[in-house]
């Protein structure tokens, strides 16, 4: 194990783990089984494990490498697969070649530039050598002199070479400083290059193309030494780019990564859950910064699964994380990296800062914004608890809660109002006899029950329960709590818990739909609609019919005409709310009062 110092004990070898931190060796090897062993963390593996485990590498990978280190070749599945594993064989032969050509040059003194930059940004030899930092002078053609063994489809085909129609290839990095971009086996498969020298119209960063060897959006820069690191650390963190991966690497922090200069795909944030579940995105704290790591959030979003996630650092505006340990110390960057935000506290935090929020359609924007986030989520148990949490965040926010007063607890029949002229004694005794509590406040009790079941709907009758309200204002205090809390409440047959004291508990043995165990749950919803809009329009025909009966001096005909028609469409009000809710026990009592409305109605016919 050329990455872990071995000592001989017995027929076996011991070392520290390189799995986790200890002092006392407890890792063991026994080379005659062919398996490792840690009795501190209960690693344990055979020869593929370790590659896998400890470097990173994929199955097949280790496969490969283990083989080309005893002197043999994995057969390949056909002859077109062969022709691509030596073509890619010879890929690797012409990036080395220019990898080696590259560090040479920073070495000359034509590299001088290169080198001052180096010492500029306070990278020490051993950084320098170590992450294989080199120089491309500024001359079109001096990689393709230098590689000149290599035939030029070759290093065009490695991205080294811009080919054009009717000009000769050039080199594609000049004036730069360069480094090797490796896959997990170490292997270099692209550049990337910083300008030393503003140009108009140069970008400053500029990586190889996509290659055979290369695929921008399934690569990560630094992967092979964060692999073996992430699995003593248990994080990985995810930079901008490689020069913050390697500041993070001078200052000690091995478990660092950065995409190739684009925002993360789905490739790559899967390449980060293979090494923890986790990881945290690291990104600068300016404006560009927080566009990366949304972007990086909204394609975390549709892979998400129980148990992986994303953390988010976020820095201070306008430093990067080579800024704040050169200007605080490593100790700084520590902290921030020991307390990452969920991926949801970023996610909220944006979008509420994202544009003013100085009118209803502004907060309705906000919600729907949240809402479009939670839709992207595939996962149908985490998108439901996104969408609870974003929500409950959303309502704290956009109705901040004032300390509630109550106007009183539910207490039936208190200030109702009292019977409009029509009512007999008789009526009055059957519904006393009948039921403990007046039917209207049963009724009123069943629509505050049906809306705390079905939040949904408090929000598309909100105008019609302010009007119940005011009508009845024994129901205000349940109605003021169901408009500031529904955002929080989950339709179910078991939810909420009645806030004691301001929601009615249900009223029992009710045939109401929106009460009843296995209802349909559009039907309950619409019959919930249309008892609100009957209840509403029951106490406002009590008004109109006093205000007709007013009138019977000044225009009899008139006005009995008016409350003839008035009365008729309580009447119907009257048996539409007996059908939706008569109680088993007192179906006589709703017969009676319809009855006894009736002969009320015949009498004052006959008076007048």
């Amino acid at each position: 194990m050329r990455t872990t110092k071995l000592q001989r004990a017995g027929r076996e070898w011991k070392a520290c783990c390189p799995f986790h931190n200890e002092k006392t060796p407890s890792f063991t090897v026994n080379d005659q089984k062919g398996f490792y062993h840690c009795f501190g963390c209960q690693a344990h593996g055979d020869v593929i494990s370790w590659m896998t485990d400890q470097r990173g590498l994929s199955f097949m990978d280790a496969v490969k490498e283990l083989a080309a280190e005893a002197g043999m070749e994995v057969p390949q599945p056909d002859p077109r697969e062969r022709e691509r594993a030596q073509e890619r064989a010879g890929l690797h032969d012409v990036m080395q070649a220019a990898q080696d050509w590259f560090v040479q040059n920073l070495r000359s003194p034509q590299g001088q530039q290169a080198r001052d930059y180096l010492k500029k940004r306070g990278f020490n030899e051993r950084t320098i050598e170590r992450f294989g930092f080199g120089f491309a002078p500024d001359d079109r053609g001096a990689l393709k002199a230098a590689l000149s063994r290599f035939e030029v489809p070759m290093l065009v085909e490695a991205g080294l070479l811009i080919s054009v129609e009717d000009r000769n290839p050039y080199d594609r990095f000049r004036g730069r400083l360069m480094l090797p971009i490796q896959d997990a086996r170490e292997r270099v498969i692209a550049f990337g290059g910083r300008i030393l020298e503003d140009k108009e119209g140069a970008p400053k960063y500029l990586n190889s193309p996509d290659t055979p060897l290369f695929d921008k959006g399934r690569t990560l820069y630094n992967i092979h030494r964060a692999g073996p690191a992430s699995r003593k650390s248990n994080r990985v963190v995810v930079v901008e780019g490689y020069m913050d991966v390697i500041a993070l690497a001078a200052a000690g922090f091995e478990d660092a990564v950065a995409p190739m200069g684009t925002a993360l795909t789905e490739n790559q944030i899967e390449l980060l859950w293979r090494m923890v579940d986790k990881p945290v995105l690291c990104f600068d704290g300016d404006a560009a910064g927080k566009r990366a790591a949304m972007k990086a959030i909204a394609r975390t979003l549709p892979q998400l699964r129980p148990g992986h996630s994303m953390q988010i650092v976020q820095l201070p505006a306008g430093v990067d994380p080579d800024d704040l340990i050169r200007q605080q110390g490593s100790a700084a960057m520590d902290k921030l990296l020991a307390s990452p935000k969920p991926m949801l506290d970023l996610l909220w935090e944006h979008e509420r800062d994202a544009l003013p929020l100085t009118s209803p359609e502004d907060k309705a924007g906000l919600k729907q914004r949240l809402l479009d986030h939670v839709d992207a989520i595939g996962h149908p148990d985490i998108k439901s608890l996104y969408r609870r949490d974003l929500m409950d965040r959303y309502s704290e926010f956009a109705f901040p809660k004032r300390e509630f007063q109550p106007r009183g607890k539910w207490q039936p029949g208190r200030n109702a109002k009292p019977f409009s002229a029509g009512h007999t004694p008789q009526m009055t005794d059957a519904l006393r006899k009948g039921t403990s509590a007046s039917r209207r406040d049963m009724l009123l009790q069943a629509v505050l029950a049906g809306l705390a079941r079905y939040p949904d709907q408090v929000e598309p009758q909100a105008e019609k329960l302010l009007r119940l309200s005011r009508a009845h204002p024994q129901t205000a205090a349940a109605v003021d709590y169901l408009l500031e809390t529904a955002e929080t409440l989950e339709a179910g047959e078991n939810s909420p818990i009645f806030a004691e004291g301001i929601l009615p508990p249900p009223p029992d043995n009710t045939r109401f739909s929106f009460l009843m165990e296995g209802s349909d749950p559009d039907d309950a919803r619409e019959d919930l609609a249309e008892a609100i809009a009957l209840l509403v329009e029951r106490p406002e025909l009590e008004a109109a019919i006093a205000a007709a009966t007013a009138l019977f001096d000044s225009d009899p005909e008139g006005a009995f005409a008016e409350q003839q028609r008035l009365r008729k469409r309580k009447l119907e009000i009257e048996s539409r709310l007996g059908q939706m809710a008569r109680k088993r026990a007192a179906e006589a009592v709703t017969d009676e009062l319809t009855a006894g409305e009736h002969d009320s109605s015949t009498n004052e016919q006959e008076t007048d």
